[in-house]
């Protein structure tokens, strides 16, 4: 190209911020799904990145060398940044945080989970990067020296980042008055502040957390056991230890969310023996899951602690060494062996270390199966094959016992073999809500044989068994298509809706069901089993309630600080009245969105204090 048609020279540095401005806010438009609500959001989301990228580049204004390997290794480092927020969210419909990343051993046992997310138009996120570098090495002569190297014009560029940076949290702090202090939704701080504070903000979150354990002794204890003191509620007098001595079965069924339950596939159910198994269980049709970015494990923490999660990353990686009160560990001291059935490699969620510090006795991971290709799918072990391998196991464990059983094949991307499909893919744009069904009714099937493998051999007689989907399947990112689905506009409150899974708790000698409606949540599962086995959990600190107690108060409060009650849902800074489905005033809810952000507060106070150490010593 000739030099003549260059119109005007550019500094390298402007350029670099003007391309990875412009990227960020398209992203924010096309890959995160940020909702805007009026001109003054959209404002602040063009602006949120400009102040971040002006701070950060201006340091090359301080550089005698490499001026130009800093500016590109800092565009490198922030769009892969930003990619990796895009590939996170594709699933989680979530941001990163720096808890997440110390979960980084995982990745290797994601395999077809992460390919299914990657697409070869995902290098086009880097193209202001391959840009700046032809540039420098081929058309050099695009560039100028910048003018800003001097003490004045350093001086003026800071001011002017400054000024934008204050402009940008002034306005944002208007519009959401107490947002960093108020907010647990990642996306509203997102959408005010912008991603690369955000990483920032997340950091400070990280360092104030890491010493909460250093500063923490057992008075932060007293507010929180006078809060779960005010709210123990009686047991049922007909349930309570009516079961005492019996088995307990776990199953955490993989990704499975309520909407699935009773549907039909071109005629095909996609659940029938769930179907059955309700008809003769007690069945909580609108029960949430709570989990965070944790997902399984959170799932996992929740049932066996009666705590929320935590809402950067997962305890089982950022306070596995805490001191916890587990079921397992309190089963113990009533004669209860604890086992845990999951074919997947012990280190995953870091459940080895986990599973010891809850109090199992044995933990029967994938080493303790027959694993090979023509059993194995997706994520790992076929369920079917998971549960008959199971079964000699389970039988040989001393009784009574509490035994809990993780499913796999009903993970996402929801693959199947060709031989195991039992109902047709679901028709829509959607390749993962389309496997969705036939992944359930595979599940479904596994879950039919192992029932009628624990009656043939007389546990099923013997046992508790407890039945529960352990978090969404089918993401925010597929709202389009699950509007089709159900019929209905996907608002916000429909998202929270969907966010039921189900549960499923069958007795000894029980033959007929009943369907319970009363919102509830995963945080009480563990205060309903220690009641049916007549555990007094009187002197426990728990934020659940008995699902089967006469005066328990119906609510169930998500890790974002939504909540839902039987009158009212809360969600995205909005009420909804559960009956319409439509905002009412935002009064209606205050009472109840108090009692969820000091739920949460609490809780959070517990895991990054360590406070259970105290109360195990007095």
């Amino acid at each position: 190209m000739n030099k003549s048609f260059w119109p005007r020279k550019v500094s390298l540095m402007t350029l670099a911020i003007v391309l990875l401005w412009l990227k960020t806010y398209i992203v924010y438009k096309t890959s995160l799904d940020i909702k805007i609500e009026n001109w003054r959001q959209e404002f602040i989301l063009f602006i949120n990145p400009l102040s971040f990228l002006m701070l950060i580049f201006g340091i090359a204004l301080f550089l005698h060398h490499r001026r130009n390997q800093f500016i590109l290794l800092t565009s490198f480092l922030l769009s892969f940044i930003l990619f990796a927020n895009i590939v996170f969210f594709r699933f989680f419909n979530d941001f990163l945080t720096l808890p997440v990343l110390f979960q980084a051993s995982n990745m290797s046992d994601l395999g077809s989970s992460v390919h299914e997310l990657l697409n070869w138009t995902d290098s086009l996120y880097f193209l202001d990067f391959f840009l700046l570098m032809i540039i420098i090495k081929y058309r050099p002569y695009f560039l100028k020296e910048d003018e800003l190297y001097t003490k004045n014009g350093r001086r003026v560029y800071y001011l002017a980042a400054l000024a934008i940076t204050f402009l940008n949290f002034g306005l944002s702090e208007a519009e959401r008055p107490q947002l960093l202090t108020r907010t647990f939704d990642r996306e509203i701080l997102v959408k005010n502040i912008g991603t690369y504070h955000y990483h920032l903000y997340d950091l400070i979150l990280q360092t104030k957390s890491s010493a909460q354990r250093a500063l923490a002794d057992s008075s932060k204890l007293i507010d929180i056991e006078n809060y779960v003191q005010s709210k123990q509620t009686e047991p049922d007098k007909e349930l309570f230890g009516r079961y005492k001595g019996m088995n307990v079965i776990y199953i955490s069924m993989e990704s499975l969310q309520t909407f699935p339950i009773g549907a039909t596939i071109n005629g095909r159910e996609v659940t029938p023996f769930l179907n059955d198994f309700i008809e003769e269980s007690y069945y909580f049709d609108n029960f949430y899951h709570q989990t965070g970015q944790g997902k399984t494990s959170d799932a996992e923490f929740i049932t066996e602690n009666s705590l929320y999660p935590i809402g950067r990353g997962a305890v089982y990686f950022t306070n596995a060494q805490n001191t916890y009160r587990a079921t397992p560990k309190i089963l113990k001291a009533e004669g209860y062996y604890s086992a845990v059935f999951h074919a997947n490699d012990r280190t995953f969620w870091n459940r080895d270390i986990m599973y010891d510090n809850f109090g199992y006795d044995e933990f029967f991971d994938v080493s303790s199966y027959t694993v090979n290709e023509e059993n194995t799918v997706n994520w790992g072990l076929k369920d079917i094959d998971f549960f008959k391998q199971s079964m000699p196991m389970l039988k040989d464990l001393p009784e009574p016992f509490y035994a809990k059983f993780i499913t796999l094949t009903n993970h996402f991307p929801f693959t199947l073999d060709e031989e195991d499909m039992m109902v047709d893919l679901y028709d829509s744009d959607s390749k993962t809500l389309n496997r969705y069904f036939p992944a359930v009714r595979y599940m479904d099937e596994a879950l039919k044989i192992f029932v009628q493998d624990l009656k043939e051999s007389g546990l099923y007689d013997r046992s508790v068994i407890v039945l529960y989907g352990d978090h969404y399947g089918i993401s925010e990112n597929h709202n389009a298509e699950m509007a089709e689905y159900i019929g209905t506009d996907m608002t916000p409150f429909q998202s929270t809706q969907l966010q039921r899974v189900p549960l499923i708790i069958h007795l000894p000698g029980q033959t007929g069901g009943k369907t319970i409606s009363n919102v509830a949540a995963q945080i009480d599962l563990r205060p309903t089993i220690m009641h049916l086995l007549g555990v007094d959990t009187s002197d426990q600190i728990q934020f659940g309630a008995d699902l089967f107690s006469p005066s328990r108060m119906n609510m169930a409060i998500l890790r974002d600080g939504s909540f839902i009650t039987d009158d009212y849902v809360y969600t995205k800074e909005t009420c909804y009245s559960k009956v319409t489905g439509n905002p009412i005033d935002h009064s209606a809810c205050e009472l109840f969105a108090e009692r969820a952000k000091m739920e949460l507060d609490y809780s959070d106070r517990i895991i990054y204090g360590d406070l259970l150490r105290f109360y195990g010593n007095k």
